[in-house]
């Protein structure tokens, strides 16, 4: 199956797309300021900018879309029907990086914890994943 735009608009798509500031990091920032924590928001000196970051407690977050990042076993993580030499070797490199850059920060000496888009999408996942922070923060 062919692309049904022209490759201009969707280059002016994919340049809208944003990398950080997403509405899942916002809606889970939001959660954990609310609780009353407090953190840093994608420090560039570390490894793949982590997306909300606890200093004192060497705990990095990562915020991930479950397309973009290809997210086992989720239904929006599954690879597009056309394009497929497009999209194939982007994607699969999204997932070696993420790779790299969580075993770069482990190697520093950082705990790393993975949140994905659909778990923020509803309150009880996001109820859920502030607890697994709260765990990881030992509180």
């Amino acid at each position: 199956m062919a692309d049904t735009i022209d490759p201009e608009r969707r280059s002016r798509n994919m340049a809208k797309i944003k990398g950080r500031d997403t509405k899942p990091e916002l809606r889970l920032r939001s959660a954990l300021h609310r609780m009353g924590l407090r953190f840093r928001v994608c420090r560039k000196d570390l490894p793949g900018k982590p997306d909300v970051v606890f200093p004192r407690h060497r705990l990095a977050v990562q915020v991930r879309g479950c397309f973009w990042h290809q997210h086992e076993g989720c239904t929006a993580g599954r690879l597009p029907r056309s394009n497929l030499d497009y999209w194939r070797p982007k994607l699969e490199g999204n997932v070696r990086r993420d790779a790299e850059k969580d075993e770069a920060l482990r190697a520093l000496g950082w705990r790393v914890l993975v949140v994905w888009e659909c778990e923020l999408k509803t309150d009880e996942g996001l109820a859920e994943t502030v607890q697994r922070v709260l765990d990881a923060l030992g509180r």
